[in-house]
């Protein structure tokens, strides 16, 4: 998935987290990270935000998330939610998203 244009989803409130995605023009993913709970759970919310990216085809963004100890399906769902703004789609493919969990 191309990202067209910058996108937020989620809130800075106890137990989520706050995605904001942007166009790159350098070709690469670059992920910056600010948790309550980073040193306990950094890589894990990393991780899920990168595979997440991967599983969309997104290839190009500038990722930036604030959390404030969001579980993976929380950090899963507004990465989702930021790519698919971000990328101007309307349309979600459940089948295919729910296939990630399995």
């Amino acid at each position: 998935m191309e990202i067209k244009m910058n996108s937020v989803a989620g809130t800075v409130e106890s137990s989520d987290i706050m995605v904001t995605i942007e166009p790159n023009d350098q070709n690469k993913i670059e992920l910056h990270l600010v948790s309550s709970v980073e040193k306990q759970f950094g890589k894990q919310i990393r991780k899920v935000i990168l595979e997440t990216l991967e599983n969309l085809g997104v290839t190009s963004a500038n990722v930036s998330a604030v959390d404030k100890g969001a579980l993976d399906c929380t950090v899963r769902a507004r990465t989702i939610t930021a790519v698919h703004r971000a990328a101007q789609v309307d349309t979600y493919d459940w089948k295919e998203i729910n296939s990630w969990n399995a």
